[in-house]
């Protein structure tokens, strides 16, 4: 396939450099070509791009944190008030000049929802004025803890949801693909239809002037009467309203897959007739396992009631609040850089922060109540939705089993149909039967084809829907997957 996209690219930008001509295009490089250029893709591409940098966000937020702060340098020059031992107040003059550092290697610990870390930092005051003096404090290190206490565990329902999240933004990207290639299909057919309405008409057209002329002959030698060359020229009018209908409409349609492909206006693509289909069976029951291990929904789905059983959590975690914060280590001081590291005392914090509500008058209480009827109604809403899904996705492979039968059958009719009208032409012309009877052949003909067209389009787009929907290719006998971090990096 990717050998048959670069031929067509070559192809594409020969004919941008020359005058305009025809592009004979198939539909498996109209697929291709699409998955890569059309807006859609395009579209699909950027929201998985999006839940990538999601992704990797949630993953960084699950590894340590390096950071340093600091204050390089602050100076001030100012009076400030102070209060002496007997409480009066007074200004004084303050000048000095201080700068301070800290690193910090922090790590979110998903098992208790808090944090660690280690600090380090420096301090440095240096007092203009009698007795200026360098003043150094240090902190060589420190172990530093701050944990909730009976709250919600936001690292540890981030781990269960995000992963989630992210194989569903994948499924999606995944499943969007195949609705590119179902679009490609739909704007394909279109243009294939209208070329042989096109052709159909353009064939009738011909054989209207022939039998116009044949008729005037007949009518001068008095073979027919003259209601039947009425008939005959009525017959050519309506062929060449046809055929200047069947202009426009393909102009329109091939407007509508240039655009698609991203094409420019002087491409001339020449569809052809897809002259085979994939010989599988589907069954419903494999169809329906390979979407619920595979499709966005079932990731969906999941994902809806995790985040419906965080929202109660969170809710029952909000009814109390405690938090400890605890911090270990060593800290000095002195008038030199060195002492302030040799001369170390200890530091020691520790802390308990207590919220807890004595008289809400029950709204914390009932904003539990809130998020479990929430729950229920999206439990609900997930059974309806699961029945749904299965229910279309069973009449969409009963469509798609019935539909080769349905092309082995139209195939069969349109060639017999135009088997039927050849002859009839060849009998008309020795008078052997009524101008009725060729109309007739000449519409189920026309007709014929049509259909076969039609059930054409049918079968393929069945054929993206189940892809679109299970993920799986029948064709390969395996999963369609994607390298994801390989396209990200290609973009």
């Amino acid at each position: 396939m990717i050998r048959q996209l670069f031929i067509l690219f070559i192809t594409v930008q020969a004919v941008f450099g020359a005058a305009a001509r025809d592009l004979p295009m198939s539909l498996d490089e109209a697929i291709a070509l699409a998955r890569v250029r059309s807006v859609d893709a395009a579209e699909a591409l950027d929201e998985l791009r999006t839940a990538y940098w999601e992704w990797r966000s949630y993953r960084a937020d699950q590894l340590p944190e390096l950071s340093f702060e600091g204050t390089l340098p602050s100076y001030a020059k100012q009076y400030t008030a102070y209060m002496d031992e007997q409480g009066n107040y007074s200004f004084v003059a303050n000048n000095h000049l201080q700068a301070s550092g800290r690193l910090s290697l922090t790590q979110n610990v998903r098992l208790t929802g808090g944090t660690i870390s280690l600090n380090t930092s420096l301090d440095f005051l240096r007092q203009f004025g009698p007795g200026t003096a360098n003043r150094f404090m240090s902190i060589p290190v420190a172990l530093t803890i701050n944990q909730p206490i009976f709250g919600t565990n936001h690292m540890r329902w981030s781990s269960r949801i995000e992963p989630v999240r992210f194989s569903e933004a994948k499924a999606a990207f995944l499943s969007a693909t195949e609705d590119v290639s179902r679009m490609a299909v739909q704007y394909y057919f279109s243009l294939l239809l209208s070329s042989e309405n096109l052709n159909i008409a353009r064939q009738n057209l011909e054989n209207a002037e022939k039998l116009y002329t044949v008729a005037i002959e007949k009518r001068r030698m008095g073979q027919i009467s003259e209601n039947d060359l009425l008939q005959m020229e009525l017959n050519l009018l309506d062929a060449r309203s046809d055929h200047t209908d069947c202009i426009s409409a393909r102009k329109a349609d091939m407007f509508n897959l240039r655009s698609f492909l991203d094409l420019d206006a002087d491409v001339e693509i020449v569809p052809c007739i897809p002259d085979s289909v994939p010989q599988v069976t589907i069954s419903f029951a494999d169809a329906l396992d390979r979407a619920l291990a595979n499709n966005k929904f079932a990731k969906n789905m999941m994902r809806r009631q995790l985040e419906a059983d965080y929202e109660v959590a969170k809710a029952k975690g909000n009814l109390r609040e405690i938090n400890m914060f605890a911090q270990l280590g060593y800290t000095g001081t002195d008038t030199q850089f060195d002492g302030a590291y040799r001369h170390l005392r200890g530091n020691q914090v520790a802390s308990i922060g207590v919220k807890i509500p004595l008289l809400d008058w029950g709204r914390r209480r009932g904003r539990v109540k809130v998020a479990e009827s929430n729950r229920r109604v999206t439990e609900s809403r997930l059974r309806r939705e699961a029945m749904n899904f299965n229910q279309e996705l069973f009449i969409l492979v009963e469509r798609f089993c019935n539909q080769q039968s349905q092309l082995s059958i139209a195939a069969r009719a349109s060639e017999i149909a135009l088997r039927r009208y050849d002859t009839n032409v060849q009998t008309y012309m020795i008078g052997r039967i009524s101008t009725l009877d060729l109309n007739d052949s000449q519409s189920k003909k026309d007709n014929a084809l049509r259909q076969y067209v039609n059930e054409l389009y049918m079968f393929w787009n069945y054929w993206y829907q189940i892809r679109s929907l299970t993920l799986y290719d029948y064709m390969g006998n395996g999963d369609i997957n994607a390298d994801i971090e390989r396209i990200i990096k290609l973009e």
